[in-house]
């Protein structure tokens, strides 16, 4: 072999060694940038999925709380209408138009009452039963509105 051969075959070595020094780490920087990028895509994959496992979490308690909110309003809404019931039930004992109430659970009428004689002798004369419910066409279907129910007993 000629002394040409050997230093272009040796220059070629050369040329292949430096381009695999060159090379190979390049490479492998670009590999570990792949591996690093799959890993990243993997983990927003896996906080995304926690995200909407946490979302739909929340909003299921929201909607409970919703639900929970909706009962109490009810029952404040219950509240306030016994509330008004009982006040209305005040003023009517304060006006005077509620004293059949007073009426002691025996059937016997309490001292002070007005309308005379017992509960038997008003439920006769406004057409209900010594019990208090209504007998009928007497009543005409008023007998649970205590003004009206008064004003028959006068």
């Amino acid at each position: 072999m000629s002394t040409l051969a050997i230093i272009v075959i040796v220059v070629v070595a050369v040329l292949l060694l430096l381009a695999l020094f060159v090379l190979v780490p390049r490479m492998r920087a670009r590999a570990l940038e792949r591996r690093r990028e799959r890993e990243l895509e993997r983990r927003r994959q896996e906080v995304a999925a926690e995200a909407r496992t946490e979302a739909e979490t929340r909003s299921q308690r929201a909607q409970e709380a919703e639900h929970r909110a909706r009962i109490a309003e009810a029952e404040a809404q219950r509240e306030r209408a016994e509330a008004e019931l009982h006040r209305q039930r005040a003023e009517l004992h304060e006006r005077g138009l509620a004293d059949h109430e007073l009426d002691a659970p025996d059937g016997t009428a309490v001292e002070g009452t007005t309308g005379g004689g017992t509960t038997t002798d008003r439920a006769a004369a406004d057409g209900t039963t010594a019990a208090g419910t209504s007998n009928g066409a007497a009543s005409g279907g008023y007998a649970d509105d205590p003004a009206i129910e008064r004003t028959r007993t006068r």
